[in-house]
């Protein structure tokens, strides 16, 4: 049995060789791979720890004999350093117990070639590995566990395929027969996702995705009623928004709009002050999901002939959340209270722009709302609405 000073040491070793060009055969000139055995293990020569001093000695004397390292002592008997012999790798990885990188690289190369082709996130994904496998980079979000980097690629794979509120344990449950599966993955999932995709909001990507932990709601009050199975509720009346939970969805006979207006609010608490008799009011909890969308789509279909706003933050979200509404729904809404007016307007609470801010502002520099994002990345600015009274 491989002892723990022979493993570490060989581990190092091999660690430094997969990580040369030699590895990948760029290199012109022989090289070599060595370590300071005091650097690897800094009690070695602490002369008070003869035990440890013995036992990694005995350790290197075993490497040395079985060929894997080239190692001389001096005339106290101790080791400077431990150089690998990279003419025996093949029997060094078995002494180990470890897989060349090469052989795992050729299997990560096997499992995405595998799922290639499945949604455009994986497959930038795929892209981006190819071309670090061929540099000798690390694999991302591949830890050594090829059963783990598959069940990352299945849960990406089919996240992207749900199209009803679905619960996480249930995902977990339809995906790999274990409620708890996803659980032990999703933080790699979510920032694959996050980085291959066209998610703005990193913390909204499950919901986006209609996964939840728990059921959702969709609050609204204002000018206007909804009829439920035969039964109309007559929202102009009421003091205050009533919420229906996704399982009532289908049960909505009607949506009627009595104003000539309907807002998408991004916060709930301007969710909660705002307040026109000829408008009605949805929130929207960031990046709606697929409750809220259809609840828009239905109130659309029978109330076109009316104005549709979204009031979100002056900010890279809250313009993000505008066009991912839009794109999403098939609604034109336009921006309300999200100009350079209001800016100026409510100077004395603006705040200054993060890089993060000024990045993904500038990817909207060319869009419908030019005008503002300019000012904001000019002005060194942004705004929540909460600071807005409307």
């Amino acid at each position: 049995m491989i002892g723990k000073y022979e493993k570490e040491i060989i581990t190092k070793l091999l660690d430094k060789y997969e990580k040369s060009k030699s590895f990948i055969g760029e290199n012109k000139i022989n090289q070599k791979f060595s370590v300071k055995i005091a650097s690897v293990f800094p009690k070695y020569t602490d002369h008070s720890n003869y035990e440890m001093f013995q036992e990694l000695n005995e350790a290197i004397d075993v490497l040395v004999r079985k060929g894997f390292i080239i190692a001389k002592a001096n005339s106290a008997h101790v080791y400077n350093n431990a150089v690998l012999n990279i003419d025996d790798l093949e029997e060094i990885y078995k002494y180990i117990g470890r897989m060349p990188k090469k052989g795992i690289n050729k299997s990560v190369l096997e499992l995405m070639e595998k799922y290639k082709g499945r949604n455009e996130i994986l497959d930038r994904y795929f892209e981006m590995q190819y071309e670090r496998i061929h540099s000798n980079k690390s694999i991302q979000y591949f830890s050594n566990d090829l059963i783990e980097l598959e069940n990352i690629l299945v849960a990406v794979d089919e996240l992207l395929k749900v199209d009803t509120e679905t619960f996480v344990r249930d995902f977990s449950v339809r995906t790999f027969k274990d409620s708890k599966m996803f659980e032990r993955i999703v933080a790699k999932v979510i920032n694959l996702i996050y980085e291959f995709g066209n998610f703005p909001e990193k913390s909204q990507i499950l919901g986006n995705l209609n996964v939840f932990k728990n059921p959702t709601y969709v609050n609204f009050k204002g000018a206007g009623s909804i009829t439920i199975k035969g039964q109309k509720i007559e929202l102009t009346n009421l003091s205050g928004d009533i919420a229906i939970s996704s399982a009532m969805l289908n049960d909505i006979e009607r949506i009627d709009v009595a104003g000539n207006a309907v807002i998408t609010i991004e916060n709930l608490t301007s969710f909660h002050t705002f307040s026109d008799e000829n408008v009605f009011a949805i929130y929207l909890g960031g990046y709606h999901n697929c409750v809220r969308r259809e609840f828009i789509k239905k109130l659309y279909k029978q109330n076109q002939n009316i104005a549709y706003y979204h009031f979100g933050d002056i900010d890279a979200g809250g313009f993000y959340i505008l066009q991912h509404l839009k794109h999403q729904t098939g609604v034109d809404f336009k921006p309300f209270n999200m100009d350079i007016e209001t800016l100026k307007s409510y100077s004395k609470y603006i705040k200054p722009l993060t890089e993060n801010d000024r990045d993904r502002l500038s990817k909207l520099i060319n869009s419908e709302y030019c005008m503002v994002i300019k000012y904001m990345i000019e002005n060194n600015c942004k705004l929540e609405q909460e600071a807005i009274n409307n």
